[in-house]
């Protein structure tokens, strides 16, 4: 995979990252709408806002994706493929870092002047569906996207890791706005999955904003009083 990315030009890598992202967006949809048991088609029912706002955010993580792609081309970003116990543990290293850095700024947010700047976009849905994912302010997105690469700069991560990683952070993302709970209640109160961000526990955040902060796991919200009881 490096290789081909080394022997690959620009722009070919532009069209082939937006390809990628445009894929991720309606994928979610699609998925989405099937645990909705809504037809495919319906993904043509959100409005024309919600279309042009997902548009600007598929684009942004594009450009993301090749800021990436052009800090990892001249080192500043090290990434090795070795098959090793690193896959794992660099995608579990990966996950509670970026949940933790996002709890962070996701509280910083709703405690200053930038929620109305940037985030009160976002919590235009209070019953969020899946393309409410991709609703936020092209500042948001942007942010989000260089927590996520300054987070890769000091480490040399396993590419497999952080692929396993990216996958993850697409279903807990798609799962935060679905709108329902897939998972039954007695499964929620697994040892692990209670600690996890459901469906549940994000909706609850989009009707409650000052609760539930946490973007994978409770774990910050429990820590820091901010969980929705």
């Amino acid at each position: 995979m490096i290789k081909y990315l080394n022997d690959t030009p620009d722009w070919q890598l532009w069209f082939f990252f937006l390809i990628e992202n445009a894929l991720i967006v309606l994928g979610v949809l699609a998925w989405g709408n099937y645990l909705l048991h809504r037809p495919i088609r319906q993904v043509f029912d959100y409005t024309r806002h919600q279309w042009r706002i997902c548009i600007i955010t598929t684009l942004l993580n594009t450009v993301v994706t090749f800021a990436g792609y052009w800090l990892w081309e001249h080192e500043y970003i090290r990434i090795h493929e070795t098959a090793s116990w690193r896959i794992l543990t660099d995608a579990l290293a990966l996950f509670l870092i970026m949940d933790l850095l996002m709890y962070i700024f996701h509280y910083l947010i709703h405690q200053t002047f930038l929620y109305r700047l940037l985030h009160r976009l976002h919590h235009e849905a209070t019953d969020p569906v899946p393309i409410d994912l991709f609703v936020l302010h092209p500042l948001e997105t942007l942010s989000f996207g260089i927590l996520w690469l300054l987070v890769l700069l000091p480490f040399n991560m396993n590419l497999y890791g952080i692929l396993i990683y990216l996958v993850i952070n697409v279903i807990f993302g798609m799962t935060g706005h679905l709108g329902i709970e897939p998972l039954p209640e007695n499964m929620r109160q697994w040892p692990v999955l209670k600690y996890l961000g459901t469906s549940t526990f994000h909706h609850d955040h989009h009707r409650q904003e000052h609760y539930n902060y946490g973007f994978y796991t409770s774990i910050w919200d429990r820590l820091f009083g901010t969980l929705k009881r």
